[in-house]
């Protein structure tokens, strides 16, 4: 193996020199991967989010909870609270509808439920009935001042973590139709690789998703053309799977081969 295989690890050849070199590094190259999305998803929540929470809570009244499954609310209704292209915050005790906003998502509260809007319709969760939920400025804004780099820093922890165990989950699931490719193809593919394979050949798609992420929140990309980009790096990742098992070397083998599942009949 070539010490330019590793250069290139976009490439299909690229995926295939992952596959067979060690283990550590490919989960080198996950590790780097993963922190690049970390940090991708992190910037966008603190771009796209965090302005309009912090314009929402000061525009808190000085009064309000949530107690015993209700909304005790002291402001005006419906009242919006921050607005942005990507997240809108408002108060609608009735959920009359009189505000619906242009932002991807709509985080609406009511007398007796949160309702979360978006392209697909609306969620709705309902208060707890028991404990106290405070919705004030007075005690809210010293809470987000004291958090919001913690929370920041655990979405990017929680990321980089969850990240190389959706890998490994998906590889899983793709390693064994990666390997009978390889056994009717004949070419030189044991499970252990195709495993690796499986992994390797999700780090194109990976680099794809991270970049949309990173377009989504500079505001270029719209929900829709974002999904777009997801699925997209789906078919990405079955097409790098695919084409990798070309490099390949061939089986030597003086019989033919035939179905694997098959059981040789006795004479």
């Amino acid at each position: 193996m070539n010490a330019s295989d590793f250069s290139e690890p976009f490439t299909p050849k690229g995926v295939a020199a992952f596959a067979r070199a060690k283990f550590n590094r490919l989960l080198l190259a996950q590790s780097l991967f993963a922190l690049l999305g970390g940090i991708a998803v992190a910037w966008s929540v603190h771009s796209l989010c965090y302005p309009v929470i912090q314009d929402a809570v000061e525009n808190l009244p000085q009064d309000g909870k949530i107690q015993f499954g209700q909304l005790n609310w002291t402001g005006g209704s419906p009242q919006t609270l921050a607005e942005g292209n990507f997240l809108a915050l408002d108060v609608d005790l009735e959920h009359s509808g009189q505000f619906r906003s242009t932002a991807e998502f709509q985080i609406e509260f009511g007398r007796e439920s949160i309702r979360v809007f978006s392209l697909f319709g609306y969620v709705e969760f309902f208060y707890p009935l028991d404990g106290v939920l405070q919705l004030n400025r007075p005690e809210l804004q010293p809470l987000w001042e004291a958090w919001h780099s913690e929370i920041l820093f655990s979405i990017a922890a929680v990321t980089v973590i969850t990240l190389p165990l959706v890998w490994w989950l998906l590889a899983t699931l793709l390693f064994l139709p990666a390997w009978l490719v390889g056994y009717f193809a004949n070419r030189d593919l044991d499970l252990r690789a195709s495993w690796k394979l499986s992994c390797s050949a999700l780090l194109p798609g990976a680099l794809l998703m991270i970049l949309g992420i990173v377009f989504y929140g500079l505001g270029f990309l719209t929900l829709v053309s974002f999904l777009f980009i997801f699925v997209a790096h789906l078919v990405l990742n079955l097409l790098y799977l695919i084409s990798a098992i070309a490099f390949f070397p061939r089986t030597v083998s003086a019989t033919p081969r035939g179905n694997p599942f098959r059981r040789n009949k006795k004479p």
